[in-house]
């Protein structure tokens, strides 16, 4: 287990992370940290290590993109000096290219989606313990649905970001992938984005797994 009794863990992001978490900070027991995944993380944690304490933060953004989490970087991630830093981002990059696709603005392409996930790592890992790096997803089987191919080609960004920073990486689209050989996607988000209960344990799973929990208790 990578991480240490007392270590603060600060996750950011997007609507996924969020989760309806507390502001300014989501934090705390019950809905602190929002309702998704990172609750689960936290739950999980303080079950399986109630000899342990974890100081779990949430300052995930609905609707941020990598251009917009960057921006509050130094606030909302880098002030709180945290020992262990999760990102998940991405969607929103990809979203906006379908969902207005005339308002080039809001849009964030590939190459400054990658500049702006190094940037995150420049600043960052010099003074934390280490970063964790979640893909975005897709929750969709077809390979060649246009936002699908679209969000495998950000996937690949991320897995390529953290072997550069020696980071941890966790493919949360794989995932979804070999849960989908058995059900449909509805079954987890009709939006096939935001993950409700069953993609949020789907998610924590995989973030667990990652971070070296011993995978009996998951």
């Amino acid at each position: 287990m990578l991480f240490e009794n007392g270590d603060r863990i600060v996750f950011t992001g997007d609507s996924v992370t969020d989760a309806e978490r507390k502001r300014p900070i989501g934090e705390g027991l019950w809905e602190g940290v929002g309702n998704g995944y990172v609750r689960q993380i936290e739950n999980i944690l303080n079950v399986v290590y109630p000899d342990r304490l974890y100081w779990i933060s949430n300052t995930g953004c609905s609707g941020d993109n990598s251009r917009d989490l960057l921006n509050r970087w130094q606030n909302d991630v880098m002030n709180l000096k945290p020992d262990w830093v999760s990102v998940m981002i991405g969607v929103n990059d990809c979203w906006q290219r379908f969902f207005t696709p005339a308002i080039l603005t809001r849009q964030v392409f590939a190459a400054e989606y990658k500049q702006n996930l190094c940037e995150m790592m420049e600043r960052t890992l010099p003074v934390v313990k280490g970063m964790v790096l979640l893909s975005p997803y897709y929750i969709e089987s077809n390979r060649e649905d246009s936002m699908r191919a679209a969000i495998d080609e950000y996937v690949g960004i991320c897995a390529e970001v953290a072997k550069k920073y020696n980071t941890v990486f966790v493919n949360t689209q794989q995932a979804f992938d070999e849960y989908l050989v058995y059900r449909h996607s509805s079954c987890v988000a009709w939006d096939r984005v935001h993950p409700g209960p069953i993609g949020s344990a789907i998610i924590a799973r995989e973030f667990l797994k990652a971070v070296g929990m011993d995978r009996s208790y998951i």
